[in-house]
């Protein structure tokens, strides 16, 4: 039987410590590392004059395993990944992707619209929108002629 080479990269500290973090859960059990921790979702922040924009890379997540909370002018966005299941007969050659749990916290700006705060789950992406409250929004002063300002 003819062997496959494997192709070798460089690896990046982060799949080393996954790795590491698999080898302890199996050999101790999951409780004895956080794996899950060892990762978390690219979230990208956007700013117009009506609402701030959050959107979060979350592929291979199903929407169920998503928390979202507004405390105290903080946004929590919070999840599991599930790892997948693997045959015993498989060996792993190479693990690049992440999995696990995360949270990402976001301080918002006071002026925020928290009731009326959005989001929507397609495709992997996350979109969180936050409108601003109206004090925030700003406003066109009017500059009037004379001594008229009291």
């Amino acid at each position: 039987m003819a062997r496959v080479p494997v192709v070798r990269r460089t690896r990046s500290p982060w799949s080393e410590m996954n790795r590491l973090a698999r080898e302890m859960d199996t050999l101790f059990g999951n409780g004895w590392t956080q794996s899950g921790d060892l990762w978390a979702p690219p979230v990208d922040i956007e700013e117009t004059p009506d609402h701030i924009m959050l959107t979060a890379e979350l592929p291979g997540m199903r929407r169920e395993d998503i928390d979202i909370e507004l405390e105290d002018g903080v946004l929590t966005i919070q999840g599991e990944k599930k790892e997948e299941t693997k045959d015993e007969n498989t060996q792993g050659l190479l693990y690049e992707r992440r999995w696990g749990s995360f949270t990402r916290r976001f301080t918002l700006p006071r002026a925020v619209d928290a009731a009326n705060i959005t989001a929507s789950y397609e495709n992997g992406i996350l979109r969180i929108r936050v409108p601003k409250a109206e004090e925030a929004k700003g406003r066109k002063i009017e500059i009037q002629s004379g001594q008229d300002v009291g």
